[in-house]
């Protein structure tokens, strides 16, 4: 027996070198981690501000914004008339014959000149200068059609952003809520591991003067390092959502800080009324608006359908090397050069592409049926909004009754471990007994900070779902 106790001596020290090398390591471990500097502490507002100012996602919202209302100048200008100008000088022969031709592919190449037995390839100079102005006075309201797909595309795009940025706040507000909540666990660890400490120290005391056996300084110290991995654990998760929350701002800065302000002080206090929906949901207006672009597309495409009615008119002017009396030409370089012929032509063009109509009418009717699905999309997504709008309330109803809980489960918990610490120093009680309430104690400090947590996130995703923030910030005032 006492060969044995002899024995136990003997490894119990070389035991403690193995713990007590493993805690310097992790020690050593946790100095390699990323440290918290000390840096500018903001506020979830000024947050929520330089996040709205400096996305990156978001400024290509607004130059899409911007490209969409030069798109809609651009589409305005169809109600002006066409008007083309051209001045040219050529060199050339002028042999021709009576007859027509088709054009090439759009250009025609006019030879005007005398008809003759034989070629004669000597050419000349000539000059040809011409106004022509088209304009489409009656067009059945096709070009008005087409302004108004811009303006929805504009629109569109405006309610885009709006989204995004609504969306944005959310995400930094959660961010923040999460960094917030892990910043306290790291708290709450920091407090556990030098709990642990302490206990160590009273049982390796024990231990060393005789009155504790030796697997309670082992059990103490697992008990420790344990405490160690799960404070190392939280400064993880803590400087991650602090990563995650200065990019949502707008610029990585990993010594960011943020202040609590009232999220761990007060809970939230408000009524619930949802029945329904608000049509001014960021969501449900950006559906409502992919809706309102597809139905102006459908109608500009119909009234692409139609004829169009213009007045033209045409001015011209024409110099040549060849003579009017005869067929002899000079060939002197400035002799085609100067204008000796002049016309103007006016008139009414009606023009209607027939066979157009057919592609027109397949390319509406498909339009018409994106008009029916963005028509169901904003169907389902009213469904999903309703469900969590519910869901939120359901969770925030059951996060007040959790955070109002969580004091007096921790106030129970700090109980009954000083109880069984009593009865652990008066021999009472084994060490698991101690360990187990030790457990307990950490997890009711935990389960306070995320509980008041949660209360606010789930209130975030209250306001989420109604689409109004002011639902969440009024808490702050």
């Amino acid at each position: 027996m006492k060969q044995a106790r002899d024995q136990e001596t003997v490894q119990e020290p070389a035991g403690r070198r193995r713990c007590s090398r493993t805690v310097w390591l992790l020690l050593l471990g946790a100095g390699l981690l990323p440290k918290q500097a000390v840096g500018q502490s903001i506020n979830l507002r000024q947050a929520i501000e330089q996040g709205t100012q400096a996305y990156p996602f978001l400024k290509s919202k607004q130059a899409e914004i911007q490209s969409a209302e030069k798109r809609l100048q651009s589409g305005r200008t169809e109600f002006l008339p066409s008007i083309i100008v051209q001045d040219q000088y050529t060199y050339g022969t002028s042999n021709a014959l009576n007859g027509s031709f088709f054009p090439n592919e759009g250009t025609a190449m006019g030879t005007s000149g005398g008809i003759r037995p034989d070629n004669i390839y000597q050419g000349t100079t000539g000059s040809f200068v011409s106004t022509v102005i088209d304009w489409r006075i009656v067009n059945f309201g096709r070009v008005k059609a087409t302004v108004k797909a811009a303006e929805a595309d504009l629109n569109r795009s405006q309610v885009d952003y709006d989204n995004e940025l609504f969306q944005h706040q959310v995400r930094i507000i959660d961010a923040y809520l999460t960094l917030l909540v892990n910043q306290k666990l790291v708290d709450v660890q920091r407090a556990n591991l030098q709990r642990a400490q302490t206990f160590k120290n009273v049982v390796d005391a024990g231990v060393g003067s005789g009155m504790r056996a030796g697997v309670d300084s082992s059990l103490a110290t697992a008990e420790m390092i344990r405490a160690r991995l799960q404070l190392l654990e939280s400064e993880q998760r803590e400087q991650v959502q602090r990563l995650r929350l200065s990019e949502l701002v707008g610029q990585v800065q990993p010594d960011m800080r943020v202040d609590s302000m009232r999220f761990y002080t007060t809970l939230p206090q408000t009524t619930f009324q949802s029945d329904s929906i608000s049509p001014k949901n960021p969501v449900l207006r950006l559906f409502q608006s992919q809706i309102n672009l597809s139905a102006a597309r459908s109608t500009a495409l119909q009234r692409s359908m139609l004829p169009s009615i213009s007045l033209v008119g045409a001015g011209w002017a024409r110099g040549s090397g060849f003579t009017n009396a005869d067929e002899t030409f000079r060939m002197d370089f400035s002799r085609g050069l100067g204008y000796q012929a002049y016309n103007y032509l006016f008139g009414v063009v009606a023009r209607w592409n027939l066979t157009n109509t057919l592609r027109l009418k397949q390319d509406y009717r498909a339009e018409q049926f994106q008009v029916e699905r963005f028509r169901q999309l904003y169907n389902d997504q009213q469904l999903r909004i309703n469900r969590q709008n519910r869901e939120a309330e359901t969770q925030l109803l059951v996060g007040l009754e959790q955070a109002r809980q969580a004091p007096v489960q921790l106030r129970a918990a700090r109980q009954a471990y000083s109880q069984a610490q009593a009865r652990y120093q008066n021999g009472l009680a084994d060490l698991p007994t101690l360990l187990q309430s030790f457990v307990t104690l950490n997890r009711a400090e935990t389960d306070g900070y995320v509980a008041t947590s949660n209360v606010w996130r789930f209130l975030l995703l209250k306001a989420a779902a109604e689409g109004d923030l002011s639902i969440f910030m009024n808490q702050l005032n």
